[in-house]
């Protein structure tokens, strides 16, 4: 799988000191990169003119370094090798099926008993000022798994014609190609979720879920045969795209370096993006501004699922944060994509001190977030407080995960002792519905879906990639029975889970049909210097492979986005001459249908390999494509830097 960048030293559990405390807790931002060189030239207008050669002279000239999909600089052999996509790579040694059966399930435990209600501030075992839990970093500062930590931010790369070069253009040396690419190959990877909310869908709490492979994949369509059954993309007459609009990055302010811009969401009308202490709502076809929501601080976290009726959660720190106060991930808000607006904004309190969130989550018309310092619910349609986990007995809800159902990862023990209860709970109530407790000494778990209900984990750390999956549980969520067990070694395939804090955050795989679609890690292809990937399903009931493989084809990387209906729409990376595909998988045939081609010239390359799946946000539906940044840094060239590209056909 993808290769973050392993977690830091991690301290013994304090004992005394209210509920264990995750070693996340107490990592300290990484040292900043430098400042951005001053007098950064605007880039052109790539939806005015995205006709090739366009600010490029027209003579064939050495291909641009760039993100992974670089060829290589020349033949032969003396020519020198880098290590990034499109260059041959040692193959790794296969192992049959990707996969393994899976394992025997477990004895299960009984449900435990109903959540408490709010907690008074100053209860027992809940942490305080000066003990471990209060004061952490948050989250969207720097941190593990974050841009900056330890790794170099992924690569600018050049937008546009430079002054004062011939012909308008910028040459790369073969040389240059092989150091880009190999930033590239090691830079941060930041896993990214894909948001699609529809205002036509109806269920029994009015909850429409993120059919999506990166929170939740839950599916409304389908059966266990797969096929289009509910299926809404179709292929235009024309699937080649053009460029509908960009949002040029957002300037940091000044005393920060990174600031996280996580969030985005489609509305049938509405792209709306989180930028830095707001979130803007642009129209999906023109790009121009309908709405703008101010905030005090930037946003941490926010949710991947809206409501029927186009309401969201996100997590935001009420205040600019400065070199001497970073600030606190504080305060959860409800917010409105149709009209624009903060409907409410809440806190709530581990003993005295307000808590700082990890991640926030919304099922059943109530909105639930978590931390390593207490959790909290709220209804979604007066703000008001439901219930609160229980922190006594050394557990606590570190996070949740939404959609169709409300799951959460409740911690109890101390580290390196920890026990996870996966508990499936009634959203009004808090109450326990079903539990299923895993093996003593796993520590982080995600969710990847709620309906069915499949969790992450990288069980004794055995994935060796940083991907956070070494393991898939497929578990049933009326009984809290495990229902089979799937072996996913880190280097056969390439999903990952941002599990420590985030829970909700794993990338890169949908799931639907009941059944479980990954995407295999890269390896050569048929062609010279050729890389490629496949997509392969696994039955959620036995945890054995269907057999179904989707080849990405020469030069390609396939990635599942989510799920439509019964088929999965996938992104495919394109090599370096191409430009990328949205995809959508039968899934029953599994005969790839493609619904967009975005277009191959350099300008627009260089923009769209910056915003891959392995760290951006990517949104498509109805024909159109928009691929996101989820953080705004000083770190970067004097190239024009995008927080948003937008694509649509037709």
């Amino acid at each position: 799988m993808t290769q973050p960048p392993p977690p830091p030293n991690q301290p013994p559990q304090q004992p005394g000191f209210g509920p264990p405390q995750d070693p996340s807790s107490q990592q300290q931002p990484p040292a900043q990169p430098p400042a951005q060189p001053s007098g950064a030239p605007s880039g052109p207008d790539l939806s005015k003119n995205p006709e090739p050669g366009y600010g490029y002279p027209q003579a064939p000239q050495t291909p641009p370094a760039g993100p992974p999909g670089t060829p290589p600089p020349a033949a032969g052999p003396s020519a020198p090798q880098g290590p990034g996509y499109g260059y041959p790579q040692q193959p790794p040694t296969p192992a049959a099926g990707y996969g393994y059966p899976g394992q025997q399930p477990q004895q299960q435990p009984q449900p435990s008993g109903p959540y408490g209600q709010p907690q008074q501030p100053g209860a027992q075992g809940q942490p305080g000022y000066g003990q471990p839990g209060y004061g952490q970093p948050a989250y969207g500062q720097p941190g593990y798994g974050q841009p900056g930590y330890g790794y170099p931010q992924p690569p600018t790369m050049p937008m546009q014609p430079q002054p004062g070069q011939p012909g308008g253009g910028r040459k790369f040396s073969a040389q240059m190609g092989i150091v880009v690419a190999a930033v590239v190959a090691i830079a941060l990877i930041v896993g990214g979720g894909v948001w699609y909310a529809s205002s036509s869908g109806k269920d029994d709490d009015k909850q429409t879920t993120a059919e999506t492979g990166g929170t939740g994949g839950d599916t409304k369509g389908g059966d266990a045969g797969g096929g289009s059954t509910g299926a809404k993309e179709k292929a235009p007459a024309d699937t080649a795209s053009k460029v509908l609009f960009q949002v040029p990055a957002p300037k940091v302010p000044k005393g920060s370096s990174t600031i996280s811009t996580s969030g985005s969401w489609l509305t049938d009308t509405v792209y709306a993006k989180s930028g830095i202490a707001e979130i803007v709502g642009y129209d999906r076809a023109k790009g121009t501004k309908k709405w703008t929501i101010d905030l005090p601080g930037p946003v941490c976290e926010a949710t991947a699922h809206v409501t029927d009726d186009n309401k969201t959660a996100v997590i935001y720190k009420p205040a600019m944060p400065t070199k001497d106060d970073p600030q606190r991930c504080t305060n959860v808000a409800l917010i409105d994509l149709a009209a624009g607006e903060e409907v409410w904004t809440k806190t709530a309190k581990s003993g005295t001190m307000p808590i700082s969130f990890n991640n926030v989550t919304i099922s059943g018309g109530t909105v639930a977030a978590g931390s390593t310092s207490g959790g909290a619910a709220w209804e979604v349609a007066s703000g008001k407080q439901l219930w609160a986990p229980k922190t006594s007995d050394a557990c606590y809800d570190a996070g949740y995960g939404g959609g169709a159902k409300l799951v959460a990862v409740r911690k109890c023990g101390t580290y390196e002792q920890r026990q996870l209860h996966i508990q499936t709970i009634d959203p009004k109530s808090g109450k326990v519905v079903s539990e299923y407790k895993m093996d003593e000494g796993i520590e982080y778990a995600g969710i990847v879906s709620t309906e069915p209900l499949v969790v992450a984990a990288d069980v004794g750390d055995t994935a060796g990639d940083g991907s956070g999956i070494s393991d898939f549980f497929s578990i049933d969520n009326k009984t809290g029975k495990l229902r089979t067990r799937i072996s996913a070694p880190g280097e056969e395939f390439a999903a990952r889970c941002d599990i420590i804090t985030r829970i909700e955050k794993c990338s890169g795989l949908a799931v639907g049909n009941d059944r479980l679609y990954i995407p295999t890690e890269e390896h050569e292809g048929t062609g010279e210097y050729s890389q490629t990937n496949e997509v392969v399903a696994f039955d959620l009931s036995t945890g054995k492979q269907t057999g179904q493989r989707a080849d990405a084809g020469d030069g390609y990387q396939l990635t599942p986005l989510r799920m439509d209906g019964g088929n999965v729409l996938a992104y495919k990376r394109p090599p370096y001459d191409k430009g990328g595909q949205i995809v959508s998988i039968d899934g029953a045939s599994f005969k790839q249908t493609t619904l967009m081609e975005n277009p191959a010239t350099e300008a627009v390359r260089n923009v769209e390999t910056r915003m891959l799946p392995d760290y951006a946000e990517i949104l498509y539906a109805q024909g159109g494509l928009y691929m996101s940044g989820v953080y705004a840094s000083d770190f970067s060239s004097s190239d024009e830097e995008y927080l948003v590209i937008a694509f649509g056909t037709g």
